[in-house]
């Protein structure tokens, strides 16, 4: 399991920059490689240019589009569409968490309601899989 994770890249899109670092090193000290991101566009340019990421965690609220509309776009691309999505939210909305799952996202969590620990233990158990 272990050399698996050390193979597997999450591109983290947060606009919060502390929580962005926090997330980063959290996931790199558990042995993902990580690439980061603070704006849907520079996200989904990154993914155009250098192709595919072995999951995407995800901030509903980011700078430019939300995450609804960033999904949206991943879901309408053959390249992106089976990217596992994990959505890390402070929105509680249950009409937002529907409008994810919906899309096909894996997981949706909410901030004040998950520790760093418990999402990355989903993450490890979804490669499990």
């Amino acid at each position: 399991m272990e050399n698996q994770i050390n193979k597997l890249t999450i591109l983290v899109i947060e606009d919060e920059k502390p929580l962005l670092e926090a997330v980063s090193i959290s996931l790199e000290q558990s042995g993902f490689k990580v690439v980061k991101s603070r704006i849907a566009d520079q996200a989904l340019q990154y993914l155009k240019d250098v192709g595919i990421v072995d999951l995407i965690w995800l901030d509903h609220y980011l700078l430019g589009d939300d995450g609804i509309k960033l999904t949206q776009k991943l879901k309408q691309e053959e390249k992106f569409k089976n990217i596992p999505i994990f959505v890390v939210s402070n929105s509680e909305d249950p009409e937002k968490k529907k409008q994810y799952l919906d899309l096909g996202v894996i997981k949706y969590f909410t901030k004040s309601d998950s520790s760093l620990e418990k999402i990355i233990g989903e993450i490890k158990e979804h490669f499990k899989k």
